[in-house]
């Protein structure tokens, strides 16, 4: 769950790297930064697993987590992986409704990048509207395809360059 690498703080041993979720983070993170490093869990997210934390184990949110001991650390990743259970709403959940359980259910790190992956191949093989955008790597959402987030040239009208006008020419003959 940790690494071995470790700092002396006074009479306290601390971590300088803790792994959560599969993600590597820094030790002097306090938890609420620390829970934002994980993908899939955004700034709000963070706040309302560190109160659940707090109201259900204890650990406060200004605590390091390269002081927090193994349990602590086990109890985290517990809150993280059922946030329901520990009184989160499940309106703050990234996949409710989940394809293969029927579950409202939140997804970090690795299982949010395969879901993704696995959402949009669906909806290419059933050949919704979305699956063509996906598939022609076009924007999917609605967005200004014209000027943004083309790579390369702009897409549009263009005008031609004046060639230069005979006057010389044509003043020199009346």
């Amino acid at each position: 769950m940790t690494e071995n690498k470790q700092r002396v703080q006074g009479k306290k041993v601390a971590q300088t790297i803790v792994r959560i979720s599969g993600k590597d983070i820094d030790g002097s993170f306090k938890v609420e930064k620390a829970l934002v490093q994980i993908k899939g869990i955004n700034t709000g997210m963070a706040h309302a697993l560190s109160y659940a934390m707090n109201k259900s184990f204890g650990i406060t949110p200004d605590t390091e987590i390269g002081e927090m001991s193994e349990e602590q650390i086990k109890n985290m990743g517990s809150v993280i992986g059922d946030p329901v259970k520990y009184g989160i709403p499940t309106y703050m959940l990234n996949n409710r409704k989940y394809v293969e359980s029927g579950k409202d259910v939140h997804l970090v790190g690795s299982e949010l990048s395969i879901a993704s992956r696995q959402y949009i191949t669906r909806d290419i093989s059933t050949r919704t509207w979305r699956g063509y955008r996906h598939q022609n790597h076009l924007k999917v959402r609605g967005q200004s395809e014209r000027s943004t987030g083309r790579t390369g040239s702009t897409v549009g009208v263009t005008k031609k360059k004046e060639s230069p006008k005979k006057t010389t020419a044509a003043a020199g003959k009346k």
